[in-house]
């Protein structure tokens, strides 16, 4: 790892498109860029119009390149959706060095042998997440690096995807001039920014509301165990507020935005605004109160179908709670909407750096969040007398994951 590295996280959603560009100068992470742009071509989390949401992309990369003065040309994508899928894998290797101290290269072939699975054909792996290593069957080992042994064996968590979806994905980062550095599965690199040690360990539910889609993703453990999308959002909360006003989705939008509470008792009769009615010019008048009770319903029923789902995946009563982010949490009321329904602690996560505190940003900041991880990782790792042979700054990744890049544009050159 040099002493100053720019990163640049992607986060593709349904409403907005956020590009967010962090530093590393000396051991210390900031934040020093953002741009946003509002997204087009996305419908519930799935990209409907590919030049529409390069166009996004572009509009993002822009405004953050302003800000800071600077070129982007490589990227870290999040990813989501309801074609991700989990499943738990195996691998065993003997430990290569002849001390028998376990290295870097030992942890890559590890999680390769992991990737031996079964896959039907229209999947593919998009990362391989570690539970724990088990050294000549000692468990329960979090990072084996230095470690004298024998054998090593992992067990796992793969992530996989649609081809189609990924395809698509890379198609438009590429498309608007962009590199992508690697994929990063969304939930997982919020919840490693969001949770605390604990709350993934004994098991917490974290749960982005975006506009078009809800993310549910389950930790357990110290790892993700299940993940989940819902078709519903903020997009519906905003329809519904189209309609009981009879006015335009863009009026509706700004309104919620402005005066939306989720919470009737919470909102107040003397704050007022007018909107401008479908079919007419005239403006009318509707106060705080009128809105919460158009959005309350809505909320509840989005906090039931969520309470649902976890129960259906298996994991209803978890000590941790749920764990709340996404642009839509942040309207008032909506955490006690939550906590009534959820009947559970819920609370909302926001990232702790300046120019980006909001729960809207929390996965694009756990992009970044993951990618330094891993760097300081393999930075710490590295034998000395690499570091006095070579100058060269590290990859700022495993090379497991330039290696999925390679399979990716292979695997996609059929469809071409």
């Amino acid at each position: 790892m040099s002493n100053n590295d720019i990163i640049v996280s992607l986060d593709i959603g349904t409403s907005k498109v956020r590009a967010i560009i962090g530093e590393i100068n000396n051991g210390t992470f900031n934040i020093i860029g953002v741009g946003s742009a509002d997204s087009e071509g996305i419908r519930k989390g799935a990209i409907v119009d590919i030049d529409q949401t390069v166009q996004s992309i572009r509009s993002a990369v822009d405004h953050a390149e302003r800000m800071v003065d600077i070129q982007i040309s490589e990227v870290y994508v999040g990813i989501s959706g309801n074609h991700i899928g989990l499943q738990t894998s195996h691998g065993v290797v003997a430990v290569q060095n002849e001390d028998r101290e376990i290295g870097e290269e030992d942890i890559e072939r590890v999680l390769k042998a992991a990737e031996v699975i079964a896959l039907p054909p229209e999947r593919e792996i998009i990362d391989v997440v570690a539970k724990q290593y088990i050294v000549d069957g000692l468990e329960g080992i979090s990072d084996p690096r230095g470690m004298i042994g024998v054998r090593l064996e992992v067990e796992a968590t793969i992530v996989t995807g649609s081809k189609t979806a990924i395809h698509n994905l890379l198609r438009c980062v590429e498309k608007a001039g962009l590199k992508v550095r690697d994929l990063v599965l969304l939930s997982l690199a919020a919840g490693q920014l969001a949770l605390s040690k604990d709350e993934k360990t004994m098991g917490s539910v974290l749960v982005d509301i975006g506009a078009g889609s809800t993310t549910i993703a389950v930790f357990e453990s110290g790892t993700i165990v299940a993940t989940s999308t819902l078709p519903i959002g903020g997009e519906f909360i905003t329809n519904d507020i189209a309609y009981g006003l009879r006015t335009l989705t863009d009026h509706a939008e700004k309104a919620k935005l402005k005066y939306g509470c989720a919470s009737i008792e919470d909102a107040a009769s003397d704050v007022t605004f007018k909107v401008t009615r479908i079919g007419s010019n005239v403006d009318k008048e509707f106060t705080q109160e009128d809105l919460a009770a158009i959005a309350e319903p809505r909320v509840q029923e989005i906090f039931q179908l969520i309470r649902q789902e976890v129960k259906r995946l298996g994991y209803s009563e978890q000590p941790g709670g749920y764990i709340l982010i996404g642009g839509t949490v942040s309207m008032p009321g909506l955490l006690k909407i939550a906590q009534q329904e959820l009947e559970a602690s819920v609370r909302i996560a926001v990232p702790d750096f300046i120019g980006v505190r909001d729960p809207s940003y929390t996965g694009g900041v756990g992009i970044l969040h993951k990618v330094v991880k891993n760097m300081r990782i393999r930075s710490a790792s590295s034998p000395k007398k690499n570091a006095n042979r070579s100058k060269a700054p590290a990859p700022q990744e495993p090379v497991r994951k330039n290696g999925l890049m390679e399979r990716l544009k292979n695997l996609f050159s059929e469809f071409i």
